[in-house]
């Protein structure tokens, strides 16, 4: 297509887009062309560049990129509903191959066919295929020479789906790929772009072996890769390290050799991190001697065989590379890394992998590696492009000097304070770039440094350099840096307003010489026994927190002092300085900077999830302890939301949750002021939402509202459902679908507080909840069945004169039907068991049973087996164990004794939770003692067998796992945790126990049966027992009987 159709193209594509200024100027283009000569014929030639199809599809993709969300939304929920359709994934890469659509909706396109991909390719056996086999067939066969011609930014979502792709189908399913690729590279007329594409979509389907678990399936993979790649891939890199020599005064063809580079070295790192593969041994001194010169370089512009017998070529080349000299790669950007920092940086995590996992084979070329480092680090700039290069070649010294067997590299003369002056101290230092994305990027600053992403900083990796070197010279390194601290404290005290970052510093050194392990969530579980930390917090911390004249005065000492709490909230004294100091983290949360009062809503929250060292499942900080200042610390947590920079912060949010957990009903006081703050703030993220953390704890700060309002006055609900059923509705309309689990669990709360009729306006939604949209997404369906659960239990008759039983019994079909969701049906099953009249389900019960067995039939699982025996013991609770026999014997002759024997007796053991077993246990007990044919008719031969599983149940470990007290919970700690659905930790119910009131101990009530059983048939239980049990068993049950106070005779 010439470039006058494309052009007028791209133009009729723009009147179709939703931004009313870019149509109009669009509209405004083709009216000025109407006169023009040639111009209805150039019109009909640009027709059928697209077809119908494709021009639909670019529309929609267009309206994706709308910033009105009501117009995006509406794009997105298109594009899903297609994805189902045959043919609509070759669609897609129809008009990302499609030269005259707009390169953004192409891009658009790209990205919403790696989505499709990552939703759909892996294949379920509950799921619907949604990409069928011919178009799976298809793509296999196109995407990589699509790929290959794409532009750069395409091409990377390309390969990303290509990497996709590759782990589900590579290599039973897609044998050609490698080969295929593997030809690419080693063409006789070499294209850099195709080379890079290749690497880029290698390097996209091997990184996955970096965090892979080890398995034969992934050995038996990762040799297939080595046999055929490794050998080629290394004559690659060995060519492209002659040609960057070779093209040295040329940087455009040296910008597009160094992109390989990267690559090379990349997918290096991905194929050794398993093992060290014998290739890349044998061949280490060709990659390492490259590696190393590139690294020295000044550039400003169990073993597969193949790579241990080739370390010596790899080792080579890595030194060379690590030496090279193209300055005329050098970027103007103080920020951005340009390709030689980048394979660098890559170099130094290659190398720093190998010294801690590869030592022996590595140890010859240790010494040049680590002379190249320390030359890199002690002459690298501070500008922030250089962070993770000199990130990743301080991590390299780390993984030097956390082996003991290269201690003597760093007890030579003044080798440790060299070290801490010219590397570690420096980089520790507050630099501009921190205070520009202290102010200017808060969210960025805390992500690195609280959220533990600080991974790539400096340092990060300063401070792990120091741990590294306290493990065999802590005392050394202590004394070393007391005189860097003490001089810092000393500059800070000539003139703070001027000297801050001394402090900031210092603070830092000892934090890092101090804290041995620790974790994000726990803090600091060991320190160092040379550092006093509660001296140093109240000698130096505490002054910062203290200054609350102006909380806008040296606001990061501020951010540090909150920081340290934080940092060593286990080890300060309680009573003696984190009480005293909680008045003055109150204060910080009025504070200006983002960061500040940020800090202070999190070191809050941090501390109030310390533990009793007397009572493990209780607060160290008591209700007590903030009742003192309930309103400056509830103003100042909600105030937060007020501040520029934090009307959605999560931590504030997470802050307020935590608070009202432990203060509990002492909250009820501020409801009328707190709620309609939190109803307020809910009805805003509704109509965006974009933080699922704060949108969490925002939905578990409203069920802990709810939970302690209805705890003191069951009538409060009404309270909560005037102001929040709008919004809950506002939501169902919208199909807010990140919230629709959260309504559906606080509508359940809701429920579950009335004691028998549903009230009208619940009946009013019930039949919206079984529309099958609902239940076709995945995260609805556990909130859902709960909802379910409080329907059928307050109000089961209300349902049938509804005529909605059908309906019901329906979403019961269609999740037994499912291995992932059975286990939610079968709760349905028993809430209709247990709540319903038996005359109701009377018409239904043959089918429901005909469906179970089907299931059973057609696919058998442990947890189907667990959840169909829990079943047939509540029936029979329920309806009789006779009616459980007749109606399993009316599908097929004798089948009940093939339940006994294929599922009971064999199987029962495998249940798992309290509530289960004792369920199960009172319907085997009703098998045993009050169903004739097991006793003395057609299914005798299973009495005594039936009675030794029960037994057998009995003496199973008992869970007797206390769950962490809820106070405590972390999101992530939830089972149902995921990025669209997380269980709500407050709105939670407690477990259903159907034979409440009826069984208290099911080993009685078995030894209290048989006592029954045993006075109807005298004489005939006890020889049944004695010779059908071994000795263990009718040990224990004698036990049983003695406890009941039961003879059987």
């Amino acid at each position: 297509m010439d470039e006058s159709v494309s052009q007028l193209s791209t133009q009729l594509l723009q009147t179709l887009s939703p931004d009313p200024n870019v149509r109009r100027k669009a509209e405004k283009w083709l009216q000025s062309c109407e006169g023009s000569d040639g111009f209805a014929t150039l019109l009909a030639k640009s027709e059928p560049q697209m077809d119908e199809s494709v021009s639909q599809l670019s529309t929609q993709l267009l309206q994706t990129l709308s910033p009105d969300p009501n117009v995006r939304r509406k794009a997105e929920k298109w594009l899903q509903s297609c994805e189902g359709s045959d043919g609509f994934a070759t669609l897609l890469l129809q008009l990302i191959d499609a030269s005259a659509v707009d390169l953004n909706v192409r891009m658009s396109g790209a990205i919403a066919f790696k989505n499709l991909i990552k939703r759909n390719w892996r294949q379920s056996e509950d799921e619907v295929n949604k990409i069928a086999e011919n178009d799976r067939n298809q793509i296999k066969t196109v995407i990589i020479d699509l790929m290959l011609r794409s532009p750069e930014k395409i091409q990377r979502q390309l390969s990303d789906s290509v990497s996709i792709i590759g782990r589900e189908d590579f290599p039973q399913k897609w044998p050609n790929l490698l080969d295929d690729m593997i030809g690419r590279m080693s063409a006789t007329e070499p294209n850099f772009n195709v080379i890079n594409g290749v690497l880029q979509t290698a390097h996209s389907l091997f990184k996955r072996y970096r965090h892979e678990f080890q398995s034969n399936e992934l050995w038996t993979e990762i040799k297939y890769v080595l046999t055929r790649f490794a050998q080629p891939f290394t004559d690659l890199f060995v060519w492209t390290n002659q040609l960057a020599i070779s093209h040295s005064n040329n940087p455009q063809n040296l910008k597009i050799i160094f992109s390989s580079l990267i690559l090379c070295a990349k997918i290096f790192n991905s194929l050794n991190t398993q093992d060290l593969p014998e290739f890349f041994e044998d061949n280490m001194e060709v990659w390492m001697k490259h590696f190393l010169n590139l690294l020295s370089a000044d550039h400003k512009t169990d073993l597969p065989e193949f790579f241990e017998d080739n370390m010596e070529v790899w080792m080579k080349h890595f030194l060379n590379l690590l030496s090279a000299d193209h300055k005329s790669l050098q970027t103007d950007s103080e920020e951005e890394a340009g390709p030689i920092e980048q394979l660098k940086s890559q170099i130094c995590d290659n190398i720093g992998m190998y010294a801690s996992k590869y030592n022996e084979e590595f140890e010859p070329y240790l010494p040049g590696f680590v002379q190249s480092v320390w030359t890199l680090l002690i002459t690298t700039g501070p500008q922030p492009k250089y962070d993770i290069l000199v990130s990743n070649a301080i991590h390299f010294l780390s993984s030097v000097a956390d082996r003991s067997q290269y201690q003597h590299l760093f007890k030579a003369d003044n080798v440790l304070d060299s070290i801490s002056s010219k590397i570690i101290v420096p980089n520790m230092e507050f630099r501009v770039s921190d205070e520009e994305l202290f102010e200017d990027n808060p969210e960025e600053y805390i992500r690195r440094d609280i959220e533990g992403s600080d991974v790539d900083t400096r340092r990060r990796a300063a401070c792990d350099l120091v741990k590294s070197l306290s493990r065999f010279f802590e005392a050394e390194m202590t004394q070393v840096f007391s005189q860097y601290i003490q001089l810092m404290l000393q500059k800070y005290a000539e003139n703070p307003l001027e000297n801050w970052k001394n402090k900031d510093s210092a603070i830092y050194l000892v934090t890092s010489l101090a804290v041995k392990s620790g974790t994000a969530r726990l803090g600091t579980t060991s320190t160092s026994e040379l550092v006093n930390t509660t001296d140093f917090f109240v000698n130096v911390i505490r002054p910062d927190l203290d200054r609350n004249t102006n909380l806008t005065q040296i606001p990061v000492l501020r951010a540090d002092a909150l920081k340290y709490i934080m940092t060593f909230r286990n080890q300060l004294p309680l009573k003696e300085v984190i009480i005293p100091s909680l008045p003055l983290i109150v204060q910080h949360m009025s504070a200006p900077s983002v960061v500040v009062h940020t800090y202070a809503a999190h070191t809050l929250e941090k501390l109030l999830t310390l533990r009793d060292s007397t009572q493990q499942k209780m607060p160290s900080i008591k209700p007590d302890d903030l009742t003192p200042f309930m309103d400056p610390l509830l103003n100042g947590l909600f105030g937060i939301f007020s501040i520029p920079g934090s009307n959605e912060n999560e931590y504030a949010m997470k802050a307020i949750m935590r608070s009202f957990s432990l203060l509990q009903e002492n909250t009820l006081p501020y409801f009328p002021q707190l709620l309609p703050k939190l109803t307020q703030k809910l009805s805003e993220v509704t109509k965006n939402p974009t933080k699922p953390h704060f949108n969490h704890y925002l939905f578990e700060t409203l069920s802990l509202t709810i939970r302690i309002g209805c705890r003191k006055d069951r009538s409060y609900v009404s309270n909560f459902e005037s102001v929040l059923f709008p919004i809950f509705q506002e939501i169902l309309i919208q199909d807010v679908q990140e919230f629709m689990p959260y309504v559906f669990q606080i509508l359940s709360m809701f429920l579950e507080v009335y004691d028998t009729t549903i009230p009208e306006p619940y009946m009013e939604l019930f039949p919206h909840l079984l529309s099958p949209v609902l239940w076709d997404r995945p995260a609805n369906i556990a909130p859902l069945v709960r909802l379910l659960q409080a329907y059928i239990e307050k109000g089961c008759q209300q349902i049938i004169s509804a005529s909605k039983l059908q309906p019901l019994l329906g979403v019961f079909q269609k999740l037994i039907a499912s291995k992932t969701n059975d286990n939610q049906g079968f709760y349905v099953l028993q809430s209709l068991i247990q709540f319903a009249s038996p005359e109701s389900l009377a018409q239904y019960m043959k089918q429901v049973f005909v469906l179970l067995f089907q299931r059973l039939t057609s696919s058998k699982t442990t947890k189907y087996v667990k959840c169909l025996l829990v079943f047939f013991s509540l029936f029979a609770h329920k309806y009789g164990v006779q009616s459980l026999s007749d109606t399993i014997d009316s599908l097929q002759q004798r089948m009940f004794g093939m339940v006994l024997e294929k599922l009971f007796i064999p199987e029962v053991q495998r249940v798992t939770g309290n509530v289960e077993k004792k369920i199960i246990a009172f319907g085997m007990t009703k098998i045993l003692c009050e169903l004739d044919s097991t006793i003395i008719g057609q299914y005798s031969q299973f009495w005594a067998p039936v009675l030794q599983s029960l037994v057998a149940l009995f003496e199973l470990p008992v869970d007797e796992t206390i769950p962490d007290d809820e106070h405590f919970i972390e999101i992530e700690d939830t089972l149902e945790y995921q990025a669209s659905y997380s269980q709500l930790v407050f709105a939670g119910h407690r477990e259903r126990d159907p034979l409440d009131g009826v069984v208290s101990d099911p080993r009685i009530y078995l030894a209290q049966s048989l006592g029954k059983l045993s006075a109807k048939h005298p004489g005939k239980l006890n020889p049944l027992i004695t010779t059908g049990l071994p000795p263990n068993a009718v040990s224990f049950l004698q036990r049983y009987c003695l406890d009941a106070n039961v003879t059987i005779a």
